[in-house]
């Protein structure tokens, strides 16, 4: 369904993205912010699923400015490498990846014609909290599990459009009382939980529960069903 474009961020880099587009007149767009894992399968079957339901979908490749061509399993090796990849994005001189996925932002309205949203997991959900509370050009952001989201530097952000924030219950990453904290500083944002752990989401992963990530989608396309039409 998708394939992968060449984005120019703000400082000239160019960065990969996979798009996946609808089959009729996109109801808007949504940018797609990866795991740790890069833009894989995982991440392109998102982005297909965002496109099945109408919407414009492009998931730009965050890792590029570190190492281009990324893409990974959810093996123990996997996530020990993935993590050196992330600590090392996040090691980057402001804006660092941020300009990327404004450039993600950019084309995906320039090309729907609509509104757009974004949407992310594991540290795809720091960085959509991050978008929704720096970047311009959004209209509704949905974080899951996004670890650092709840840790006091991060709380301290305030969000510029209407955000949903996903959270597992049983997160080893993300303990509960933080997510409650967070709660308390932001009640303007919608916080649901799940009876899951870290990961629920994506079915390629052992922490993979369909019921909580069943439910968690449906509440996401109805968020941005109400916030980018």
């Amino acid at each position: 369904m998708g394939e992968m474009i060449q984005l120019k961020s703000a400082d000239g880099t160019v960065v990969p993205a996979y798009v996946a587009r609808p089959a009729g007149t996109p109801k808007g767009a949504v940018v797609v912010v990866q795991e740790i894992f890069g833009v894989n399968s995982h991440i392109r079957q998102v982005a297909d699923g965002y496109a099945a339901e109408g919407y414009v979908a492009v998931a730009p490749a965050a890792f590029h400015r570190v190492k281009p061509g990324v893409e990974l399993g959810y093996t123990d090796a996997d996530m020990g490498e993935g993590f050196g990849y992330k600590t090392a994005v996040e090691a980057l001189p402001a804006p660092g990846v941020m300009q990327d996925i404004q450039a993600a932002i950019d084309h995906a309205a320039q090309v729907s014609g609509g509104k757009v949203g974004i949407v992310g997991y594991c540290w795809g959900g720091l960085l959509t909290w991050r978008s929704a509370c720096t970047l311009k050009g959004l209209s509704a952001a949905a974080p899951y599990y996004g670890g650092g989201v709840t840790t006091e530097a991060e709380t301290a952000r305030q969000p510029l459009v209407p955000v949903m924030a996903h959270f597992a219950e049983e997160d080893t990453w993300i303990p509960m009382d933080t997510v409650a904290s967070f709660q308390k500083a932001h009640p303007e944002v919608t916080v649901h939980t799940y009876a899951a752990h870290h990961g629920f989401n994506c079915d390629q992963r052992g922490s993979w529960h369909a019921p909580s990530a069943q439910l968690a989608r449906q509440r996401t396309l109805a968020f941005f069903k109400e916030h980018l039409a």
